[in-house]
């Protein structure tokens, strides 16, 4: 008896409110977010198995009832690249916001804000293109 009693005896004993889990029961949520055109093919699907969305979630996932496809990792190169594309992005948004600001203010002439717009767009263009190869 002393040992049942000792075994209980080193948890914190229930004061009330919702008894607690066993120790095999759930654990924290899993959460995702969906765009809404996804939700809504996802509420028809787990409406149409009959399982609440835990359960559907679980026979896809748990069950191996689904293709994963991994993508590929980033070599270093590409993760220099787009290091790099980032702090370049930063400036761009600058040097475009303080154009503006200038442009506005009387200080630069429509044709230099033109021109100052249409390298900025070139060089994201050229940016792009390069994370698409």
């Amino acid at each position: 008896m002393d040992n049942e009693h000792s075994a209980s005896s080193t948890k914190t004993p229930n004061k009330g409110g919702r008894p607690r889990k066993h120790e095999d029961g759930l654990a924290p949520a899993v959460s995702f977010r969906l765009p809404k055109a996804e939700r809504a093919i996802w509420d028809e699907k787990v409406a149409a198995s009959g399982l609440t969305a835990s359960e559907f979630f679980r026979e896809l996932v748990l069950k191996n009832r689904t293709q994963v496809v991994a993508r590929a990792r980033p070599n270093a190169d590409a993760k220099r690249m787009l290091y790099l594309f980032n702090k370049a992005s930063n400036n761009m948004n600058q040097l475009a916001h303080r154009a503006n600001q200038d442009h506005r203010a009387g200080l630069v002439s429509e044709s230099t804000y033109a021109g100052i717009l249409a390298e900025l767009s070139e060089l994201r263009r050229l940016m792009l293109a390069d994370i698409e190869r």
